[in-house]
């Protein structure tokens, strides 16, 4: 429809130029005419009325004439104009439609390529699975008639060595019966019951494999505790400082649960530190007797729950730096490496769990795992292993690419690369570790596959952990009975060497007993010195007393007596002290008497008296006062102690309601986290959504900006066809 009608405007604007053209034609031949019969009319002024009137009614006729063609080709220069600029209108908006249209065609047709091109690599694809399949399938079928063709021999074999065993059977059941009948070897769980020949070599040598294994161990905990440890401090700082701004809530939740590490690594090596303890060269070290490889199970188990729980918010960490601003396409590329080999190497620890699993269940459940599998799952250990080695080369190769990276970038900071050395020093030493536990338990395969028939004699091997245990105990019990019929002779020295040290002996004794008889000597010295010291003392109490009385006595005299009688007494007085203190020191001098000339007469009796009386007053005296200094001391004491009690419950309730404190902000610390996670996720949600918001109405003024472009760009268009058109009728 709207080809036709343009194709019917285009057919109007034809005709209408065509008329427009024969118009403007004959407009000039008659402006010719009228111009030929103005000259002529100059010309022919003269002539009669007659003419001049024709003249004049056929200008008339020509000017209405004229005035009504000039008046159409107006009316149809206006027609030109509108049909020209719908013709336009319409031309753009069809344009635009076409542009669409386009557009969504080659949507469309891209669509439809990429589909077919998926659909045809699809039905490739699965026309070589479909030929490889035939060709499997046409394999298994010959496989199959082999495997038949062989299954028949082996039944024949098995037929002629059925009856071949059988009469070997029973002959060797007549030799039994008639030969050894005391021999009691019919059960086989009983049989394994027996002690087997001890071999010294065998257990030095599961010993030193253990230490061996042992020392590996110890070199991966520490690898993976560095490598935990680091992780968390580069979560701490990359992408985001956590002592500039805060973390995303994934990796503080990550960096929570990394901080929990050594909880878990750890006991891998007491784990193996118990297992290799619990093999001596005394026992019989195989797969039922080592119980402690259960608990090196139990403590694997546990590790490979703590990857398994670090894993995702690994993986989404690493998601993380790559959708950071500042990440290049190839270092988003090293992460997606990363994000990989993260997720092979908890898959491999996944493995070696449940192979540790299976291998600890003959020493706890032996029915869960039978003998003829001991192999292939050792074999699997060793392929395991060997895969994470692998695993870790990858880690440390993609690892050592994404520090190298992240170096060049412009927020890289010191602490970043220092960390990333860090990491990928743990990341080295964990791949060393495993290459060298890997390469050691492939070594000793053959060995491990070997020792596992090691047990006693005329069994089929131990058939359940207690009757390894019965086994030990029986062993032990032998051991035991052995050393008590066999009693060594004591441990001879040398005559020579005898003889020197009962020398060394002797002269030791000798010096022994002298010191202790200094010591004795030495200790009866200080005690009677002590002794002395005390009695000296209480002399020396006496002796001052004995002054002060002389000195009164010495004043009452200086009352009744001269100045020269008073330097008499004194020296007399002086002379007497003298020589009581010389008789309180001797043993059988008499009393002095100290009498004044004509004034005073003492008595010696009377002075012994009274020096009696003064010591025992003075005695007593001097243990009332260390009775009174001993109570105060002890008052002092007690209360000190009835304070200590006191502040000792004052600080015990502080300490309870610290405690209750402790919790309760600990709770509130908890509300407050969960508070600020929550405002955290609005806080990103409303900025998306503002986000979101500013990023359509920045398309919708994107939008409206071109309209109004092209509007202007109309208009200005429109105007400019206007003038032209007005001057084009001004100038016709």
């Amino acid at each position: 429809m709207k080809d036709q009608s343009l194709r019917k405007l285009q057919q109007e604007m034809d005709s209408l130029t065509f008329r427009n053209q024969q118009l403007a034609k004959r407009v000039e031949l008659l402006q010719e005419e009228l111009a030929a019969t103005e000259m002529r009319g100059k010309k022919n002024k003269r002539s009669g009325e007659s003419s001049s009137q024709m003249s004049q009614e056929q200008k008339t006729v020509f000017d209405e004439d004229l005035q009504k063609k000039i008046e159409e080709n107006e009316r149809l220069h206006i027609q030109f104009f509108e049909a020209d600029e719908k013709h336009k209108e319409i031309e753009a908006e069809l344009k635009s439609r076409l542009g669409i249209l386009e557009t969504n065609a080659a949507q469309h047709q891209a669509v439809v390529d990429g589909l077919t091109q998926k659909y045809v690599e699809t039905v490739e694809k699965l026309q070589n699975d479909k030929a490889k399949l035939e060709v499997k399938s046409h394999a298994l079928e010959r496989e199959a008639k082999d495997c038949r063709l062989l299954m028949e021999e082996c039944q024949q074999q098995l037929k002629t060595l059925h009856a071949d065993l059988s009469g070997r059977l029973d002959e060797s059941l007549c030799i039994i019966n008639e030969k050894v009948p005391f021999n009691d070897t019919r059960s086989c769980e009983l049989n394994a019951l027996n002690v087997p020949s001890h071999n010294r070599r065998h257990q030095l040598k599961v010993r030193d494999i253990a230490g061996q294994a042992l020392a590996f161990v110890q070199d991966i905990v520490t690898a993976l505790l560095n490598f935990h440890t680091y992780t968390e401090q580069r979560v701490q700082i990359f992408p985001i400082d956590s002592a500039i701004d805060i973390i995303s809530p994934l990796n503080q939740k990550f960096s929570q649960y990394l901080h929990e590490n050594a909880s878990y690594v750890r006991p891998l090596e007491e784990g193996m530190v118990r297992l290799f303890e619990s093999i001596t060269e005394d026992t019989v070290t195989v797969l039922e007797t080592a119980v402690q490889l259960k608990t090196f199970s139990e403590h694997l188990s546990s590790y490979v729950c703590f990857l398994g729980k670090i894993l995702p918010y690994q993986l989404k960490s690493l998601e993380e730096e790559c959708a950071f601003s500042l990440c290049t396409s190839a270092l988003r590329t090293r992460n997606l490496e990363l994000h990989n080999d993260m997720k092979r190497m908890a898959t491999t620890f996944e493995k070696l769990r449940t192979y540790i699993e299976l291998l600890a269940l003959p020493s706890i459940k032996p029915e869960g795992l039978l003998r003829a599998n001991y192999a292939t799952i050792l074999s699997q250990i060793s392929a395991a292993l060997q895969g994470l080695h692998g695993i870790m080369k990858d880690i440390s190769m993609h690892y050592s690419q994404k520090a190298s990276l992240e170096q060049e970038l412009p927020t890289a900071t010191e602490k970043l690369r220092t960390t990333n050395d860090c990491i990928l020093s743990s990341v080295v030493a964990l791949t060393n570790g495993t290459g060298k536990i890997a390469t050691f338990f492939s070594n000793n395969l053959d060995y491990f596959t070997a020792s596992l028939s090691y047990g006693p004699k005329g069994g089929a091997g131990f058939v359940h952990p207690l009757t390894a245990a019965c086994m030990l105990q029986n062993k032990r019990k032998a051991v035991t009975y052995m050393k008590a019929l066999k009693k060594p002779c004591p441990d001879s020295v040398p005559y020579e060497e005898a003889l020197a040290h009962q020398r060394i002996l002797l002269s030791s004794t000798e010096s022994r007993e002298g010191l202790a008889q200094q010591v004795q000597q030495s200790l009866e010295k200080i005690a009677k010195l002590e002794q002395e010291k005390e009695h000296w003392m209480l002399e020396a109490q006496l002796a001052k007393v004995k002054l002060e009385k002389e000195n009164r006595r010495m004043a009452d005299l200086l009352k009744n007596s001269g100045s020269a009688q008073l330097v008499e007494l004194a020296q007399e007085n002086a002379f007497s002290s003298q020589q009581d203190k010389e008789g309180s020191t001797g043993e059988c001098k008499e009393p002095v008497n100290t009498s004044l000339i004509g004034i005073l007469t003492v008595r010696a009796d009377d002075r012994e008296n009274s020096d009696a009386e003064s010591r025992e007053d003075l005695i007593k005296s001097h243990y009332m006062t260390r009775i009174v200094e001993l109570t105060t001391q002890l008052q002092l004491a007690d209360s000190k102690a009835v304070n200590f009690y006191a502040e000792c419950r004052a600080l015990a309730k502080r300490l309870t309601l610290a405690d209750k404190s402790k919790d309760t902000l600990k709770e509130e610390v908890k509300s407050a986290g969960l508070n600020i996670s929550r405002l955290q996720d609005e806080l990103t949600t409303t900025k998306r959504s503002y986000e979101d918001q500013l990023s359509m109405m920045s398309d919708h003024l994107c939008s409206m900006n071109e309209t109004l472009s092209k509007q202007r760009e109309e208009i200005d268009t429109l105007k400019m066809a206007s003038k032209g058109n007005s001057k084009k009728n001004k100038n016709r």
